[in-house]
């Protein structure tokens, strides 16, 4: 007991750093650890190095509201974003509570103890080490690190040149005056494209069916004016203000009336590709927000395909061929690099196997409270961003709201919390059902379920998740908080802290 932490963060990501900080400030005193399979910090951002990899959100929202973002290029490059989480956990001191090399495999609450004990591999030895923590905080994402999607093509083996999936790209490519096709239409696939055309002799963009590309401002002017007119915290908080509201404004307009979004979306692109238009490679199936919109600086992707260095060909795949792609049509695409950017394989937790007293319990049968506790996991806390906004935006009143459980724990002598449901509350949807995007309904069975109403119900809405968060009563009819175990109190509790509600 004596040695266990207060809290132990997995992942020294994005979501891990921000936790830990807003302990720091929040909670000070804690003694906590951040466990980190990499030997870096960053997460995503340091795992994946393809070119022109950025954000898909403006920086404004998507850094951390406790540490303004005062740089005006609106989406920053992976470099910038990885120095900027660096930099954050070195300003907090947050740095050296981090431990590296552990692939944490199990977590497993103690009711009688009131404690998690988490297993961890240390890969480079092979060695297993066991940590024991009050409060345990799950800041993994929801990508799968050792493999993406890759679908099985006919004929791949066939292929002579180079195959890459963005996730592992290697870091010495020479793809100078290569031909190079890159099979995707999303985020990842419209990145790749202008910032390898030019360099490569061709690049095509070979989808099954398009997606919403927009463009952006690669450079924040209006914010740049206002810093000479106010202080600099002023204009950070206004224009971090505005660009909240106008994500918001966007996604519900896209909700509410989406033909005359659909409409102003595929304006927007034909005005940028001119005479070079033909818009059946940029008119989606379905509507705006079905699935994410992908964003593009300055129109980079349309100026690349009206010079001429890029394309995009919408059809089916029939095969590889040794030299490349034969298409369903008829058309044969030649290829020196065949590039996959097929999508992401999801998880939960990290892969870990979590258990309550043994007993194993699954993301996919459980529903989240606030979307920040999981369903009758005890002194668990989940931090999982948006997915249609910026992710941070969630990130850190996640991360409050859990400071502010922790508070609330020393506040009344408690040693443990859990949320249960109510009967009849749990749906068979998950909390990303909204979304059609393949990576998504793939992983569909194993992500959180959704809830009819809130508590239980992923709204995806700042304005409500905040004051939520951050505001409302830690207390309610579904947060219960335990308090310390007798000694031999083991299997005598009546139902235990994790124990399932009825068939919530």
């Amino acid at each position: 007991m004596n040695d266990a932490y207060d809290v132990l963060i997995i992942g020294a990501g994005l979501s891990g750093i921000g936790m830990a900080c807003h302990l720091q400030r929040e909670c000070p005193g804690k003694r906590f650890a951040i466990l980190e399979r990499r030997h870096a910090i960053g997460g995503t951002w340091d795992l994946f190095r393809y070119p022109g990899i950025r954000s898909d959100s403006d920086m404004l929202t998507f850094g951390y509201e406790f540490r303004p973002w005062y740089e005006l290029k609106v989406l920053a490059d992976g470099e910038s974003i990885r120095n900027y989480v660096r930099d954050t956990a070195r300003e907090y001191g947050v740095d050296s509570k981090i431990q590296y090399g552990l692939k944490i495999t199990a977590a497993d609450w103690s009711s009688s103890d009131a404690l998690w004990t988490v297993t961890a591999l240390e890969e480079a030895s092979g060695t297993e080490q066991q940590f024991k923590t009050r409060v345990l905080v799950s800041c993994t994402g929801y990508y799968n690190y050792d493999q993406g999607y890759l679908p099985d093509f006919p004929g791949a083996e066939r292929f002579k040149g180079v195959k890459i999936h963005p996730q592992f790209w290697p870091e010495k490519l020479d793809y100078r005056g290569k031909k190079v096709v890159i099979i995707g239409s999303g985020a990842t696939a419209v990145t790749l494209v202008p910032a390898m055309a030019g360099t490569a002799s061709h690049v095509t963009m070979l989808q099954r069916s398009p997606s919403y590309v927009f463009s952006v401002p690669a450079v924040d002017k209006l914010t740049g004016v206002m810093n000479r007119l106010l202080p600099k915290s002023w204009v950070y908080k206004l224009s971090r203000t505005r660009n909240i509201r106008l994500q918001r404004t966007l996604y519900k307009a896209a909700k509410r009336y989406p033909n005359q979004v659909r409409k102003f979306l595929l304006a927007n692109v034909e005005r940028q590709l001119g005479d070079k238009a033909d818009m059946r490679h940029f008119t989606p199936s379905y509507k705006p927000w079905d699935e994410r919109l992908c964003a593009v600086p300055n129109g980079d992707l349309f100026k690349a395909i009206r010079s001429g260095q890029a394309e995009v060909v919408t059809d089916h795949i029939a095969s590889f061929t040794e030299t490349g792609i034969q298409l369903k049509s008829g058309q044969h695409l030649d290829a020196d690099i065949i590039i996959t950017a097929t999508g992401l394989s999801l998880q939960v937790f990290g892969g870990i196997a979590v258990s309550v007293d043994g007993v194993a319990r699954s993301s996919g049968e459980l529903m989240t409270y606030k979307g920040a506790l999981m369903q009758d996991l005890p002194n668990l806390g989940w931090i999982m961003g948006y997915t249609n906004a910026s992710w941070t935006l969630k990130a850190d009143i996640a991360s409050r709201y859990l400071c502010r459980v922790i508070q609330h724990l020393d506040k009344t002598g408690s040693a443990s919390f859990v949320a249960h449901a109510p009967d009849g509350e749990k749906l068979d949807e998950s909390i990303l059902g909204s979304l059609g995007s393949g990576y998504i309904q793939r992983a569909a069975s194993t992500l959180p379920r959704q809830g009819r109403k809130l508590p239980w119900r992923v709204l995806n809405a700042y304005e409500v998740d905040k004051p939520m968060l951050t505001e409302a009563p830690i207390e309610d009819e579904y947060l219960q908080f335990l308090p310390p175990p007798k000694a031999g109190s083991k299997g005598k509790r009546g139902k235990k802290a994790g124990e399932m509600s009825a068939a919530a």
